[in-house]
């Protein structure tokens, strides 16, 4: 999970997509898809400052299919959605949303990447992407430790 948590705490620092056609879909509905897991990162972690908050993970059908197997289809969909986590009452509540990060299988278009793409999109906002041409370096580098689970952290829990 560190390693994760690593590559997507490089997401502040890549530059804004380029224009080209191996772009990253927003991931429509994603919060109807299949919830895998949650988990809060708490000050005191040394991501917090980056990643603190509460972190939920979704995935399509497809992604489904492949927690099941180990290997991820086309058309494979995960997302991870990170929120502000403020605390009152001694309550974890959600907040803002600070990033959904997405991972979007297709062995063709994003071979470069392990088969693929890798995008965040600032507070959720479609038009703010915030990985680009950086996915490579910001993502998958920290990807490549997972290679013989498809390059995927997280698994599905009972």
């Amino acid at each position: 999970m560190k390693a994760l948590l690593t590559g997507l705490a490089l997401l502040s620092l890549a530059a804004p997509a380029h224009a080209g056609g191996n772009e990253v879909p927003y991931p429509e509905g994603y919060r109807n898809w299949h919830h895998v897991k949650s988990m809060v990162i708490q000050d005191g972690h040394p991501l917090y400052a980056s990643f603190g908050g509460v972190h939920h993970l979704y995935a399509n059908k497809e992604a489904m299919a492949g927690y099941a197997t180990g290997k991820f289809p086309d058309g494979s969909v995960i997302v991870f959605d990170l929120l502000e986590a403020p605390a009152a009452d001694h309550a974890i509540t959600e907040g803002a949303r600070k990033v959904a990060g997405v991972m979007h299988k297709d062995a063709e278009k994003y071979a470069a990447t392990g088969g693929w793409g890798f995008e965040g999109f600032a507070g959720g906002d479609r038009s703010q992407r915030v990985v680009g041409d950086h996915a490579a370096s910001a993502c998958y580098a920290c990807h490549t430790a997972q290679k013989d689970h498809d390059f995927v952290f997280s698994s599905t829990r009972d």
